[in-house]
């Protein structure tokens, strides 16, 4: 099995500093043609490995858009053996992806992602971030960090037991105070009291006017 040559470029060459915006994004990658462009250069600048022999010494063939070995002479098409490989969706759509999923501070969604692309189906949407969240994930493991490390947000586990998670919710609710478990429907009742109030003041002041 061949590893993803692309494990998401995801800034496009690009630095942590000067990293895409939109506008750039949109600017730079109008159309299928710039997308298939850049990745063919991604290819060429890591190297494009035949799966049969081996060989890294390829041709580009632009009448058929692939890679051909000059050894065995065997071919591969732009995505084979990256994370693209077997797509049936635009270049475009996994660039799209690639961008929208790097940045921002939240993740997209399948299907808000399908909305985005007008794309039919959602399988093929969903699939295509399936495979780039996985690649992330694989590039990420390849990393450790040391020293003081700052953390924007995260999610931290307790590590509760699942049988210890109703006694200690017990416990906890045994040993509220009397006046912050009576307060439980106060702002409830606040708020009633509060729109009658202003209901009968606005009573008060059409009688007023009337008379």
């Amino acid at each position: 099995m061949y590893r993803s040559l692309i494990q998401c470029d995801i800034n496009f060459g690009q630095t942590k500093a000067e990293e895409m915006k939109l506008i750039d994004f949109i600017s730079k990658f109008p159309d299928e043609e710039s997308c298939k462009t850049k990745l063919r250069e991604y290819r060429e600048r890591h190297g494009v490995v035949c799966p049969r022999c081996g060989s890294i010494q390829h041709y580009w063939k632009r009448d058929k858009e692939c890679f051909e070995c000059k050894s065995c002479h065997y071919r591969q098409s732009l995505k084979a053996n990256t994370v693209m490989h077997g797509s049936q969706l635009p270049v475009r759509y996994w660039f799209i992806a690639m961008h929208l999923l790097t940045s921002t501070k939240k993740s997209i969604s399948a299907s808000e992602l399908q909305r985005q692309l007008g794309h039919k189906n959602y399988t093929p949407i969903w699939a295509m971030l399936h495979k780039l969240r996985a690649a992330m994930g694989t590039r990420d493991s390849r990393y450790e960090v040391s020293g003081m490390v700052e953390v924007d947000e995260g999610f931290f586990s307790t590590g509760v037991p699942e049988g210890d998670k109703d006694k200690q919710a017990s416990e906890a609710r045994q040993g509220q105070p009397e006046e912050d478990q009576g307060t439980r429907h106060g702002p409830d009742r606040g708020w009633h009291a509060d729109k009658e109030i202003r209901q009968t003041y606005i009573r008060q002041i059409h009688q007023d006017d009337c008379h």
